[in-house]
């Protein structure tokens, strides 16, 4: 019984590690079809599929038709993630599977060690989306101003509008050229720009977009030069670019510090408990238990205001 587990928990760790490459190295239809959930209304024919599974097939029809999956499909959208929500939530599972039964045999087949394991494979995921979220939204907003500058470059050689958008998307590296392929596929299917400019903006929600975003907008209702206008907005973008950057320089000490200081002291709670659990029980023996609990609890409240602080501190705003 003891060795299923232990299998079982390998098979989990080894699909969750496949299930992230799958999403690294994923093929441009499952980016394609993913294009269709942003266009609400307006459906667009996909050929028929092979199926990857009755269960797959089955959680992700429930799953799309609620806020939930289309929270889920939004988000894995902004991390550029070739998962379904179906597909995303099988793997969260298989990862709170798999770290509950590794922590539990580590941990001494106890439940608590199944729990602390079964929080951090809930973690897990989470992380990797947003890291992945943050990156990509890093890499756009250092690509938008030369993104800028290619669209000005075309008005002023008489492009129009969609033409430099076009050539953005075939000129300039990913992700930039991804999402604005996506915008250019949209409105060859007939949606609007103003429309097809909103969807950009909820995959990548980047105050620098919503300013390029709201010019073109107000352009095409007031009219105007809008080469001029994007240039302006190209040239304040690297400004605020370059500031935050030497921000970010000034700051990053403070706040890898604090994320540091933060984790630390979880990290040696951890530790000792799968390493020296008798030591880590003394807090919870009857005589002690009082004193044991609102060290435990004056501690993580030390450690919550001081990752607060540290945070405000180094949060500046531009």
């Amino acid at each position: 019984m003891i060795i299923v587990l232990i299998i079982g928990g390998g098979l989990a760790l080894i699909l969750l590690i496949i299930g992230v490459l799958f999403s690294v190295t994923g093929e441009q239809a499952l980016v394609d079809e993913r294009l269709s959930k942003f266009l609400e209304e307006e459906k667009v024919s996909k050929a028929p599929k092979e199926s990857k599974g009755a269960l797959t097939d089955w959680v992700n029809r429930r799953v799309e038709k609620s806020s939930f999956g289309e929270r889920i499909a939004r988000e894995l959208a902004r991390a550029d993630l070739k998962f379904k929500p179906g597909e995303y939530i099988a793997l969260y599972a298989i990862s709170i599977a798999g770290f509950a039964m590794v922590a539990f045999f580590l941990g001494g087949r106890l439940l608590p060690s199944a729990l602390i394991g079964a929080v951090m494979g809930a973690f897990v995921p989470r992380v990797y989306v947003k890291r992945q979220q943050g990156r990509r939204l890093q890499r756009f907003n250092d690509q938008l101003p030369d993104m800028l500058n290619l669209v000005v470059s075309g008005l002023r050689a008489g492009y129009s509008t969609m033409q430099a958008l076009e050539a953005v998307s075939k000129e300039l590296p990913p992700p930039i050229c991804d999402e604005f392929r996506r915008v250019v596929q949209e409105m060859q299917l007939g949606i609007p720009m103003e429309r097809a400019m909103d969807n950009l903006f909820r995959r990548i929600p980047s105050e620098d977009l919503d300013f390029v975003i709201t010019a073109i907008n107000v352009q095409r209702e007031v009219g105007g030069n809008l080469a001029e206008i994007l240039d302006i907005i190209s040239f304040t973008i690297r400004e605020r670019i370059r500031i935050k950057g030497e921000i970010r320089v000034l700051t990053s000490q403070v706040m890898y510090s604090g994320r540091i200081l933060a984790l630390m002291p979880v990290g040696l709670l951890l530790i000792l408990w799968f390493l020296n659990r008798d030591y880590m029980m003394t807090f919870f023996v009857p005589e002690n238990r009082l004193c044991g609990l609102i060290a435990l609890g004056t501690a993580g409240l030390m450690i919550v205001v001081g990752y607060f602080v540290m945070t405000r501190i180094a949060s500046i705003e531009v």
